[in-house]
């Protein structure tokens, strides 16, 4: 339930639409609801500001789709889900209308929101093999109503092709760097910068690279100020992460 459905309720109350008795009901239906096998937050949005977010990944195509389609019923405008399979993409798709990108393995039931942000979220990849990861960041920050410009393959091995985007990377609200094998971009980007930077180490690499594991240590061991990071492979973290400084304003 949104904040305007909440001040839709209560407008009907105090015009005497409907009774008290009758909104305390409806409130108190509207926390979570039980599938059974899974308990849905309707209350998320007006908590966060975004609604739930369905992690495919483990769950069954049934489930995805009923989920998806719960959370929709309930008033859910923009349902997202990452980690889809094409079977689960193929099954939801045969009930709701859904939008879904085999790439970043991230499903979309609903409408796309207007991007409504202070400025723009810059997704950066070291390489073109990070793409997956990077999908998944920018389709979520679209999501969540964010501008994106995408700058990929754009690591430390052409340093020279990260400096020719520089008045890309100086205009932009959040920076997410995105970086396999040592990890170095979110170190580059974070001292050229004047904003805040998120970043994500990839699986991508040869041995030595631990499936992200000597990236990640690289990101924890940047020198450049104000560099954040989250967990390997987690775009869609990064996203969401960003989305939240995009979306913050000044408190008077």
């Amino acid at each position: 339930m949104e904040q305007k459905d909440i001040l839709s309720l209560l407008r009907k109350v105090a015009d005497g639409q409907i009774s008290a008795e009758a909104a305390l009901l409806h409130l108190k239906k509207a926390p979570f609801e039980d599938l059974g096998f899974a308990k849905l937050d309707h209350h998320r949005t007006l908590r966060q500001g975004t609604g739930e977010v369905i992690y495919g990944a483990g769950k069954t195509p049934e489930q995805i789709s009923e989920i998806a389609a719960t959370l929709s019923r309930n008033g859910q405008s923009t349902v997202l889900i990452t980690r889809m399979s094409q079977e689960a993409a193929d099954v939801v798709a045969s009930r709701l209308p859904l939008d879904y990108d085999s790439m970043s393995r991230v499903g979309l039931v609903g409408n796309w929101p207007a991007a409504d942000g202070l400025g723009r979220i810059v997704v950066a990849t070291g390489g073109t093999s990070d793409m997956p990861v990077a999908e998944e960041a920018a389709r979520t920050a679209e999501a969540l109503g964010n501008e994106v410009v995408r700058l990929y393959d754009v690591g430390v091995a052409g340093l020279h092709r990260l400096i020719s985007h520089m008045d890309v990377i100086m205009s932009a609200s959040v920076i997410i760097a995105i970086a396999g094998m040592e990890g170095a971009l979110a170190s580059v980007i974070g001292g050229l910068a004047d904003c805040p930077v998120i970043a994500v180490p990839t699986s991508v690499g040869y041995g030595a690279s631990y499936g992200g594991l000597a990236a990640l240590l690289s990101m924890l061991n940047s020198c450049a100020s104000g560099v954040s990071v989250v967990n390997i492979d987690n775009g869609f973290g990064a996203a969401y992460q960003a989305s939240m400084i995009n979306h913050m304003r000044r408190q008077s």
